[in-house]
């Protein structure tokens, strides 16, 4: 099991957007659905290493704004080439305002 780390006030993301957290030497992606569930995936396209942030969010998928890859921001899995290895989720949970992920 790991840690819970602080990530953010869930007012830092808004719906239907993403925010970038770098956490010991890791970039992970924070995201809020429409239904204003947050999720967690690691940051960077499997694909060729370029960050998430900057892409686009919609109907539960991130693209990357390099290859437009997709990527289901709920489960991590790669849903159109040229990614084809998964990203890895993380547990998230929100306490008082606050957005933790399970590192």
């Amino acid at each position: 099991m790991g840690t819970w780390t602080r990530a953010c006030a869930t007012d830092d993301v808004e719906l239907e957007d993403l925010l970038r957290f770098d956490h010991a030497g890791r970039s992970f992606l924070l995201i809020r659905s429409p239904e204003d569930e947050f999720f967690c995936i690691d940051g960077i396209c499997t694909h060729e290493r370029v960050h998430l942030a900057d892409g686009l969010v919609m109907d539960g998928i991130i693209e990357c704004p390099k290859h437009n890859a997709h990527f289901d921001y709920k489960t991590g899995e790669a849903t159109r080439a040229p990614a084809c290895m998964n990203l890895k989720s993380w547990p998230v949970k929100v306490e008082d305002g606050d957005v933790f992920i399970e590192i």
